[in-house]
Order: structure tokens, then sequence, then C-alpha cells
């Protein structure tokens, strides 16, 4: 029988039976979890970190037994939007699940009470904090894993992109961080971040507060053999079909990022007729239209950057994996300013994530990127 649905999601929760693999690392984080251990999960972006959080608090131990809380701070700057993002996570999540919840939630976050809302229909109050309003985060902060610690339920907290707590202006966030979170009894976290450097300067160095408080769950591109079965039996249950070939070819050009590779496979899937076959030529086309949509936004992107900046940027995209980037050989073949402008410009693009170091290697952080440069020349 023909689905009546696009197997490859992109967005939103995916049904158990379109996520693909992931079964080791969902186990490894559903056993942490249970086990009162705090997980550091990290990967590449558009890995799928969070469809694989969604994926185990879907498990029926964790949905019954556990209350989970998101919080996405990756456009937070300040310590003070860190609380309100938390505040409204845990309104939303916990303090609605009933009155009674929602009562000790006010009582509870005194440094707030007189900045709730109210609702006259349901007799209720709302959470309409503005950030304005959080003018003592400690405190806030306290109140907060205190309710937390009140609840019926064991919470499961998820940070996401957690490194950005380290650009914000505030000293001593971790160890503030760090002080309270160890002292909670009733609430494990989930430290989500993309950004693997700062991520394993956190939680790996013995200097830092949050050193071996967490464990490590690294998320790598799924296995192309297993990637590959996976979408040609999503195309056979439709009675369609997808080439091998056609599929590596799509895998290799997005360097297995999941997001992408769906992307592709889901058009490719719309794209597919019944009865038809999805050739490496198909794909193909698929790809540069991908390429031409993002165009506009890839171009703004450049547009925010530095002149230096874009020809370091244009340098290592032309290397793949450039290494000695501050030595006068490399910045002589580039026509690059100087070793020094060269090192400022490098920092400068990993801050805004346009490039990756590992160890003594820099390279493009999004394959899409590179697509882009190397379709316009760049």
């Amino acid at each position: 029988m023909v689905n009546s649905i696009n197997p490859f999601v992109i967005s939103g929760k995916i049904p158990p039976a379109y996520f693909c693999d992931r079964q080791e690392e969902a186990a490894v984080l559903e056993k942490a979890l249970v086990n009162q251990m705090n997980v550091v999960l990290t990967s590449s972006r558009r890995m799928g970190k969070t469809s694989l959080i969604s994926y185990v608090f879907d498990k029926p131990q964790i949905k019954e037994e556990y209350i989970t809380i998101n919080v996405d701070i990756l456009h937070t700057t300040t310590f003070r939007e860190l609380i309100l993002a938390l505040g409204t996570a845990v309104f939303e999540s916990v303090a609605t699940r009933s009155e009674k919840l929602r009562k000790q939630f006010v009582s509870f976050l005194k440094s707030l009470s007189a900045s709730f809302g109210y609702d006259p229909i349901q007799n209720m109050p709302t959470f309409d904090i503005k950030l304005g309003d959080v003018q003592h985060p400690d405190y806030t902060l306290q109140e907060i894993f205190n309710y937390l610690e009140s609840v019926d339920k064991p919470c499961l907290v998820v940070i996401d992109e957690f490194q950005q707590i380290t650009r914000y202006p505030e000293k001593n966030v971790e160890a503030l961080l760090r002080t309270h979170i160890q002292k909670l009894s009733n609430a494990n976290f989930i430290f989500s971040g993309s950004r693997r450097r700062l991520m394993e300067e956190m939680f790996f160095s013995s200097k830092r507060p949050f050193y071996q408080s967490a464990k490590p769950l690294r998320l790598e591109p799924i296995k192309p053999e297993i990637y590959c079965d996976f979408a040609k039996r999503n195309f056979q249950e439709d009675e369609k079909s997808i080439d091998s070939d056609a599929f590596l070819h799509v895998y290799n050009t997005f360097w297995g990022v999941t997001f992408y590779v769906q992307r592709i496979m889901k058009d490719a899937f719309a794209e597919t007729r019944v009865g038809e076959t999805c050739d490496l030529e198909k794909v193909q086309q698929l790809i540069d239209d991908y390429i031409d949509e993002n165009d506009l936004r890839l171009r703004e992107q450049l547009a925010f950057i530095t002149e230096a900046q874009k020809e370091l940027l244009y340098a290592i995209h032309a290397e793949h994996e450039a290494q000695n980037i501050t030595s006068m050989a490399f910045n002589k073949k580039y026509r690059l300013r100087s070793p020094s402008s060269t090192q400022s410009a490098a920092l400068k693009l990993l801050e805004y994530d346009f490039i990756t170091r590992t160890e003594n290697t820099y390279t493009i952080s999004d394959p899409l990127l590179s697509l882009w440069m190397s379709k316009r020349n760049l």
C-alpha cells in the first residue's frame, strides 16, 4: 500500500518508524537518564541531537515517569536571558500541568511575583515575564531550581547550545550553574552543544567547574550503509526506488550531515512517482536546486563578515583541510594580508561558526556553505 506521508521528516517530532538508526546512542542516553546521570551531548550542527533527545523522551518509561523540559539558549547573550529562557520553559513544561503546580510556581518565584500576569477567565496566573523583570538572576535561578525540587516527578532538563554561556559578559556563570545543579536531587540535565571544542573545554578540562560532571555522548554521522538501507526501504514501501549510488552521492556531498541528507531525500521522495527510480542525475539536480534556494541566505551571512575574514574563509575552502594558516607560505599562497591578520580573522570565523578547528586543521563548518562557494567559484 502506498504511504500517505513523506517518511523523510526534517522538522518537528519524528515518528519512531521514520527515525533512522541511532539505537545505540538512544540506549546510552536513556540508560544514563534513568540512572540519574547528567549527559553532555555533542555533534556538529544539524546532525540530529534534538531529534535523538525527542526520540528518547518519547520512550514509554521516560514519558510516563519524568517531566521533560527543553531550553534553547542559542540566541541568548546574557545570564539574565538564560534565566528568562529557563523560567519560560519550566513554566510551560511543568507549571501548566495542573492548577496546583501553576500556583506553586508563582509562590516559589518570589523575585518575579510582582511581574506575573493573570487570566481572569481561568482564574490563573500567567507567565508574562519580560527580560527587564529579571532583576536578580542569581536569586531567580535558585527559586526555579527549588521549584523543580518540589514537583511530583523527576525532571529532565535539556539546555540546547549550552556552550553559549561561555560568551556571556557576566563572570562565574559556569561556577554558579554548577553549584546549583550539583545540589539538585529531582532533576538531571542534558547539556547539548554543537561547538565541540568549547563543549570539551567546559566538561573535560580540570580547570573548569563542569569538569567530569556529565557523561559524554558524541553523535557521529549515521553509517552510510545503514542510512542507505533506511532510504531504500522507505522508497520501496511506497512502491518507488532509489539507486544506491544516488543515495551515497547525497550522503557524501553533505558529509553525512543528517538534516541535509534528510532534506534531499525528502525532495527525492516527493519527486519520484510510484513505479519510478530516483537516479544520480535526479539527486544532483535536487542538490543544485537546494543550493540555489539558499543563495540569498548564504549571501546575507557573508555580508556580516569583513573582507579579511572572507579571504581566509575562501582560502580554507580551497584547501579543504587547511593547516599552518598563520605561516608565511599559506599567507603568500592565498595573498592574505599578514599572519597576525589571519590569526584575528580565524578567531572571528571560529566564533561565528563559519569554520571548525581540530588541533591544527581548519575546515568549513557547513557543507552547504562549502557547496555554495564551489558553485560560485569563490
